[in-house]
Formats: C-alpha cells, structure tokens, sequence
C-alpha cells in the first residue's frame, strides 16, 4: 500500500497541467518560492529602515528623555530645545496620534522628576502649537 501511495504522488505532478510563463523553464512552485523569498527580503529591509531611523514607540521615548535637560525636581528645557521639538515633529509624522500621550508620559517618567505633569503640559502645549502650524499652512496652501 505504502508503494502504490508513493508512485501516486511521483506521477501526480507530470499529469498536473501548469501554465505556461513566457520565457520560464522553471517549475511554477520554484517561481512562487522565489517570489516569496523576494517579498521576505524586501519586508525585512524596510523594518530594518525604520528601525535605524529609530521610528518605534520605545525610541522615541529613548530619544525624548535622552534630551531632557533636569534635576530631581523638574525638567528645564522642555519648551526652548530644538532638538526635542524636532523630535516631536518626527513623533507626530511616524506615530498615531493615541500613542503621543503615552510616549510623552513615559519619557517624562524615565527622568524621575518630581513635576511630571508640568512637564507633560509643556510638552503637549508643543504638540498642539505644531498641530494649528501645520493646519495653517495646509490652509494657506488651499486658498
């Protein structure tokens, strides 16, 4: 029984009909399998892009609190650093805007200073003076 079941699926495949492809010697599996291996290779690359672009929630929290300027007690550059407001622009481009309070809460928390919320307003005030600039200007755009 066992060698009948073999022989079955030896000959299975030559009596498969199988579209032709032009130009293609190859077996229709072997183009599928290449396809997909191409397809493996190009997701891999991207995540790997926007992993070195440091594009992830955990990044960002990582950057933001690695430009916190502060002592125990509270955050000093949180309005006037530029570097931090570039973040926030790239943050606002790359994430959904749910995760904003989340990234900038955490960040806040990583510092250990006693006024977190003072802070976290600044930043938010940030946030939303962005948010009207680039509503402005798509405005202008329109007009």
């Amino acid at each position: 029984m066992h060698g009948f079941f073999f022989a079955w699926q030896a000959f299975w495949k030559e009596w498969q009909v199988q579209p032709e492809r032009e130009g293609s010697s190859m077996k229709r599996t072997e183009l599928e399998r290449r396809e997909r291996d191409l397809r493996k290779a190009q997701k891999k690359t991207e995540t790997l892009q926007r992993r070195s672009k440091g594009s992830s929630i955990g990044d960002f929290i990582e950057q933001l609190s690695g430009l916190f300027r502060h002592d125990a007690t509270e955050i000093f550059n949180t309005k006037d650093d530029i570097a931090i407001l570039e973040v926030l622009e790239d943050m606002q481009a790359v994430i959904p805007q749910k995760k904003w309070d989340d990234v900038l809460r955490k960040a806040i928390k990583k510092t250990g200073v006693v006024e977190k919320e003072r802070a976290y307003q600044e930043l938010l005030e940030l946030l939303s003076f962005e948010e009207e600039e680039d509503a402005e200007s798509t405005e202008e755009v329109g007009v």
